[in-house]
């Protein structure tokens, strides 16, 4: 019987650590944030052109395309989450 309890035990601390280093591994990939040259080369994926202006409002980085056909694109970044949406 002190066997099965000495096992249980063993195996309940190693299930926590377990999920505490989880957690700590995931808490610290949501603290890292995209920098402009990321958020640059996330939106040249979604428009290909020549960059003309990054700027920075909250959470968002816009980014200013230059197309080759002369239009003009805004591509909007998360900086927490590395989403991109078109204007």
């Amino acid at each position: 019987m002190r066997t099965v309890l000495a096992l249980s035990i063993a195996i309940l601390v190693l299930a926590s650590s377990v999920f505490s280093t989880n957690s700590q591994a995931a808490s610290q990939v949501n603290k890292t944030e995209i920098n402009k040259k990321q958020a640059v080369e996330l939106a040249k994926k979604v428009e290909d052109g020549k960059t003309l202006k990054i700027t920075v409002l909250n959470d968002i980085y816009t980014v200013r395309i230059l197309k080759s056909d002369g239009h003009v694109v805004d591509v909007h970044v998360n900086k927490k989450t590395g989403e991109v949406k078109k204007d």
